[in-house]
């Protein structure tokens, strides 16, 4: 069944990261923010907002199996971020 434009985003997901330092937070959130609009369907939608040391994705979905996977999609996107932001660091 053809997915209909006129339907709501009925489902919604809240994914909240938390940083021991506003500038992590900050990197993790440059980083993914990107990526809203970007990733292609038209299922699901995605907002990317950061305050002080917490970083918030808040998903969208038209159905359950959309929503399931924009926060596999989300969640990884972010874990890459956080394993690029302590790769860039500075050795102690």
């Amino acid at each position: 069944m053809p997915d209909d434009p006129d339907r709501t985003y009925d489902h919604e997901a809240l994914l909240e990261f938390g940083y021991d330092r506003p500038r992590r937070a900050r990197v993790v959130e440059r980083s993914v923010r990107q990526e809203v609009g970007e990733i292609a369907g038209d299922r699901t939608r995605a907002g990317v907002d950061r305050e002080n040391c917490t970083v918030a994705v808040r998903i969208e979905a038209r159905d359950l199996v959309a929503l399931r996977a924009g926060v596999n999609t989300w969640t990884t996107l972010v874990e890459v971020a956080e394993r690029t932001a302590a790769a860039g660091e500075p050795r102690r």
